[in-house]
């Protein structure tokens, strides 16, 4: 009996997923069938399952966290094991943890979305800290709770300082931001005439557009080097108290897998994180992504509890 307890263990693997089941149960189920290893996930909020996993500690059942922002990924480093060097030699600079204790999955960008019915091209913001300007006031939408929006606000925090982060904020609530669950309900927002703008990560929309090319909502960026246009990653990890490291590894290595890079980027419209794969034509290319985006290195994103903290005393969360 306990012979065949092992076994059936040992074909399995726990999956705590940040990232949506919409998206990737059909990657889940791929993952099975080549492996023969069942997938137990259990999804929920980015930011939610970190805490979890903190507060589980040694007795977590998890053994992969999966993502959905590097701030998480790096607030969690000390509950990762230890990947082997090769994990992230696969890996494009832009996207590779070079402590090897998560790797990238996937990249995104963070960039605002506005009304094409009623936003005319002098009516766009030039950076991030414009939408503060009495033009904009109820204009906004923004998913606070979200976690590409908790990795853009640390990254704004390690480059501008929490007093200004804190003062932007403030800024926004000042002047009406509306709040929303999260990326989604942003874009349907814009189209349902609530708002006119959104704060969003850049793969959303493309999945409006394929359904309908004349939907009323278009997506921009900001001046060059604004932190609105951060560059982020989904990413996994092997959680350190893992019985089951085997399985996991094997559940990393699939997501790298190119079969997996081209799902991800032709169904999620991310950004490949690894050489080989042809990125959705939606996409802009990367070389003019990195030329606009912030200097940010995302392995230094993990300070996510000083990110909650700020949020909760502004009344966000």
């Amino acid at each position: 009996m306990l012979g065949l307890t092992s076994f059936a263990a040992a074909e399995t693997v726990t999956i705590y997923s940040g990232r949506g089941e919409t998206l990737i149960a059909p990657l889940i189920k791929q993952f099975e069938a080549e492996t023969g290893v069942t997938a137990e996930v259990r999804y929920g909020g980015t930011s939610e399952l970190a805490t979890l996993l903190l507060e589980e500690g040694a007795k977590s059942p998890a053994d992969v966290f999966w993502a959905q922002d590097a701030g998480a990924l790096g607030a969690l480093s000390s509950a990762f094991a230890d990947l082997p060097a090769e994990v992230n030699e696969t890996v494009l600079d832009a996207f590779r943890n070079d402590a090897n204790k998560w790797v990238a999955t996937s990249g995104r960008t963070r960039v605002l979305v506005y009304s094409t019915e009623r936003v005319k091209d002098d009516d766009l913001p030039k950076n991030i800290a414009d939408l503060t300007n009495e033009k904009y006031k109820g204009r906004v939408a923004w998913a606070p709770t979200n976690g590409g929006f908790q990795a853009f606000v640390t990254a704004f925090r390690l480059t501008k300082g929490d007093e200004t982060v804190k003062a932007w904020l403030k800024a926004m609530i000042a002047n009406e931001a509306k709040v929303y669950r999260n990326n989604g309900t942003q874009i349907d927002a814009i189209a349902n005439g609530e708002v006119d703008f959104g704060l969003i990560n850049n793969y959303y929309l493309g999945r409006y557009t394929a359904r309908d090319a004349e939907f009323p909502v278009g997506q921009t960026t900001f001046a060059a080097g604004d932190i609105g246009n951060l560059v982020l990653v989904a990413g996994a990890g092997i959680v350190e108290a893992s019985d089951n490291k085997e399985n996991a590894r094997k559940f990393i290595d699939f997501l790298l897998s190119p079969a997996a890079q081209q799902f991800i980027t032709l169904q999620g419209y991310e950004y490949p994180v690894r050489t080989g794969i042809i990125p959705h034509a939606t996409l802009e290319p990367l070389e003019a992504v990195n030329e606009i985006s912030p200097k940010v290195d995302t392995n230094t994103l993990g300070d996510l509890e000083a990110t909650l903290n700020l949020l909760r005393e502004v009344g966000l969360l």
